[in-house]
């Protein structure tokens, strides 16, 4: 056997033990993660208000366009931007409230849509999980109001509504409303683009070549306690 390849083997067994399988009660597994170092920034320094500056600042600096809302004008916001967007038929999950369909336009309710149908509409309109203001990061983790994956997915257009209150500073603090890891989330850090050919940048490849956004002034700050 060629050095090269015992180097290889070497290596493998080394992957091999250090993934393989290893039987521990529950209770060795809660204390093996609890004593898992945690040096990183666990809780974020910023005011709320701060906070959603930021949020602002690096949706915008992705090339999302982001308007302002207040609650009581989040419908007028609604009907306005899909007004200026030029498209007429939107998807929108089961769960929005009914104020947000704006009237004049066409919506496909998914309640069970098939994928030709998704694809057809013109532009989706989704509620949010969660909003990292760090990384400009939406979350979503496809609730009633949120809707499927897919629903986010195929349309070339998304409006977003982000609540101030769902803004946090940092990824954990996002891990800590959690109470149990969902089944499925999704990261949205401004429209869909790559530059992985030839270093030109293509919008729309994994999702909406267009992400707006309107942040929602409501009231409160869910920020989580430092523990």
């Amino acid at each position: 056997m060629s050095a090269s390849a015992t180097s290889r083997q070497r290596i493998l067994d080394s992957i091999a033990a250090t993934t393989r399988p290893v039987a521990k009660a529950p209770a060795q597994l809660a204390e093996g993660y609890a004593a898992l170092p945690r040096g990183y920034q666990r809780i974020g320094q910023l005011s709320a208000e701060a906070c959603v500056e930021r949020m602002i600042e690096r949706l915008r600096e992705y090339d999302a366009e982001v308007v302002e809302s207040t609650p009581d004008q989040l419908p007028e916001a609604i009907a306005t931007q899909l007004g200026s967007s030029g498209r007429h038929t939107f998807a929108a999950p089961v769960g929005l409230p009914a104020e947000w369909y704006a009237a004049g336009f066409n919506w496909k309710m998914d309640s069970s849509l098939e994928t030709a149908e998704i694809e057809k509409a013109e532009g989706v309109v989704t509620a949010a999980f969660c909003g990292v203001a760090d990384s400009g990061t939406i979350v979503l983790h496809h609730s009633a109001m949120e809707g499927r994956r897919v629903l986010s997915l195929l349309p070339d257009w998304h409006l977003c509504i982000l609540l101030a209150s769902q803004v946090v500073e940092t990824l954990p603090e996002y891990f800590r409303r959690c109470p149990q890891p969902p089944a499925l989330a999704t990261f949205i850090s401004g429209p869909s683009a790559t530059a992985d050919i030839e270093m030109t940048r293509i919008k729309g490849v994994h999702g909406p070549r267009f992400l707006h956004v309107i942040l929602v002034h409501d009231e409160g700050d869910a920020r989580p306690t430092p523990q």
